[in-house]
Formats: structure tokens, C-alpha cells, sequence
């Protein structure tokens, strides 16, 4: 079964007396542990898809599934909670507080929550993407692919069953990349989720086990 799932998806803006479609009768599906890439050229609607997916926006027409239930009609409150425990979010620029350390940053999610083992886990999950030497670094003491790992470390706190990934090697170096793709190839396995990514790099591409082209708000087939 797809773990998240657009039907007939459209979205729609008003630009003035204009009527926009940024995704026009889409249909996307992903797996769990699958790593699918979508690409497109600039303005074919890749953001506000990836918006679609994440919850973080609702379609004028068609349906968006979540585990098999019909999440469309769901009230704000009811989207952020699904978003909360069911999505985990890496960006390009990273978004760490500066302030905290990786440590701080991975709990973040989670700072609000009575979960006792949350620190546990943020640790856990540092290891994991070995940065095990790096707990109490602050971001300004961290390069660029050990901030991005940081930032994957923090989508994984909640243990979502899909992870959304805008341009995760935008900002990074070809070597620093692969190894990047390298350890969400090893997430995707070990934790069982979806991995969605948009992305401008064909190194990406190499690594998706499932490459969605995206043209003016249609998807090709």
C-alpha cells in the first residue's frame, strides 16, 4: 500500500483576474521504502507538489491519502498533527537554530512533548548518521554536509513514515553530496520510509529508485 497517495490532484491560484493551475489532474503515489525524485523545470509546479504531499497546503480538486485515509477535508489543527507524526521535512539551507547545539536542534520537535527518551533518540539518531563526535557542536561549527546530516537526524525524531527533501545537496559539493544520498539510500532501508525529493542534481537522480518529471504542472509519463 502507497503511504501517500494525490489523485487527481489540482491546484489552483487567483492572480487578479487570472486563474492560475499549478498542478493540473495529478497523480503520484510513494512506498514505503522508496526513494522517489521529481524534477521539472523552474515553474512547473515542484514546490507547491512537494507542498501537497507535506500537508502543508490543500487542493482545489482531487484527493491526497495518507496511510489509506482521505486526509483532504482535514481541519489545520488535524493536518499539523498528521504533518507532526507522520512527515519529516529536510531543506536545502538546512534551518538550524544557531544557538543550539545538534543535540538541541534534533529535539527540537519534540521540545513541547512529555516523551522521556527524546534526548536519547536525538543522540541515537546522530550516531547513526555519524556525528556521534559532533553532539554539543553548534551549527557555525559544523560544515555543510555535517549540518545537512544534522538536519535528516531532526526529520527522523518523530519517526515518520515519510521524509520530504527540497534540494538536500543544493547547497553541498559533489563528494559531500554523494555522501548525503549515501546515507538516505541506508535510512530508506533500515527505517522502512518514503523518501520524496525535489531536486535540480542529476547525482539525485542516480540514486531514486523512481524519477517523476513534472512539466507545467502535469506529471510526463
Amino acid at each position: 500500500m502507497s503511504v501517500i497517495e494525490l489523485v487527481d490532484v489540482v491546484k489552483q491560484y487567483e492572480n487578479g483576474q487570472e486563474l492560475i493551475t499549478a498542478l493540473d489532474d495529478v497523480v503520484f503515489e510513494a512506498a514505503h521504502g522508496e526513494m522517489v525524485t521529481i524534477i521539472g523545470p523552474s515553474g512547473s509546479g515542484k514546490s507547491t507538489l512537494l507542498n501537497m504531499i507535506g500537508l502543508l497546503d490543500t487542493p482545489t480538486g482531487g484527493s491526497v491519502r495518507l496511510n489509506g485515509r482521505d486526509v483532504t477535508d482535514f481541519s489545520p489543527d488535524e493536518l499539523t498533527e498528521e504533518r507532526r507524526s507522520e512527515i519529516g521535512f529536510v531543506f536545502q539551507d538546512y534551518h538550524l537554530l544557531p544557538m543550539l547545539t545538534a543535540t538541541e536542534n534534533v529535539e527540537l520537535p519534540t521540545m513541547w512533548e512529555t516523551e522521556l527518551d527524546r534526548h536519547d533518540r536525538a543522540v541515537d539518531l546522530l550516531n547513526r548518521v555519524g556525528l556521534g563526535d559532533r553532539l554539543t557542536h553548534q551549527p557555525t561549527q559544523l560544515s555543510g554536509g555535517q549540518r545537512q546530516r544534522v538536519a535528516i537526524a531532526r526529520a527522523l525524531i518523530n519517526k515518520p513514515n515519510v521524509l520530504l527533501a527540497d534540494e538536500p545537496t543544493g547547497n553541498l559539493d559533489r563528494d559531500t553530496g554523494a555522501t548525503i544520498l549515501d546515507e538516505l539510500t541506508r535510512l530508506k532501508e533500515t527505517e522502512n520510509i518514503a523518501i520524496i525529493s525535489v531536486t535540480h542534481d542529476e547525482q539525485l537522480v542516480e540514486y531514486a529508485d523512481r524519477v517523476v518529471e513534472l512539466v507545467d504542472g502535469t506529471i510526463k509519463t
